[in-house]
Formats: structure tokens, sequence, C-alpha cells
């Protein structure tokens, strides 16, 4: 039997070197995802949050009074045993609201104003959002 080359044993050697850096750089945007993560987690917290509910062809409450100049966080649950879509031109937003499901919707930063949204299925269904 011949010996074993030391030439032989290198092409696992650079299996080793090419592995480690890799897992190194894998672990560190690992890392950095979850500090980046971690530093806008806070900023949607601060979101001010406020519920309606569509329920008797009606928005409960039909008018909601939010702060201006901040981004809001809308609860908008359907109470009805029909779907209702959420919509308003003013605010450039409109989701369907399945029957006793709800949606979340971001609105703002809001000028100070009235702001009108209704339920497209049923058009005469209407509230307002007053930004103060």
């Amino acid at each position: 039997m011949e010996p074993r080359s030391p030439r032989s044993s290198r092409p696992n050697l650079k299996r080793a070197l090419i592995k480690r850096p890799l897992r190194t750089s894998i672990r560190a945007v690992g890392c950095l995802l979850a500090a980046v993560a971690l530093w806008f987690a806070p900023a949607q917290a601060q979101n001010p949050t406020f519920s309606i509910a569509i329920h008797d062809n009606a928005f409960d409450p039909p008018e909601l009074t939010v702060p201006a100049g901040q981004k809001i966080e809308l609860h908008v649950t359907n109470e009805r045993a029909a779907a209702s879509e959420f919509e308003s031109a003013e605010l450039r937003r409109e989701k369907v609201v399945t029957p006793g499901q709800q949606i979340t919707v971001y609105v703002g930063p809001l000028r100070p104003g009235t702001y009108e949204f209704f339920d497209d299925f049923n058009p005469q269904t209407r509230g307002h959002l007053i930004a103060r």
C-alpha cells in the first residue's frame, strides 16, 4: 500500500475553507435582517388603532375622529350576512370585507379635514373620518 499523498486531502480542506465563510455570511445576513426587523417593529406598533363595524347597512360609528399628520391603522369588521366593500376615493382605499370578517386598512398621514368612506356594495352606507 502506498502512503496517502498530501494532495489527496486538499480537496477536503478547500471545501471546508469555502463552507466556513459562506456559513459566516449567512449568519451575518440573518443577524442584519433581525436587527432591521427590530428597528422597524416599534414604528409599526406606534400607529394609533381605530375600529369601525358595518351592520344593518350602516357604519358604527358613522364618524370617527383620528389624529391628523399621523398614520393610522383602521380595523373594519363586517357584521352583516353579505359581503361589503370599504371604499374611499379621498383616502385611495378599496377593500372587500367578507361576512363576519375583519380587514385592516392603513391610512395617512392625513391633513386636517373630513374624509368620506362608503360601502361600495351599498353606496347609501356612508361614514366619515375626521382628522384633527
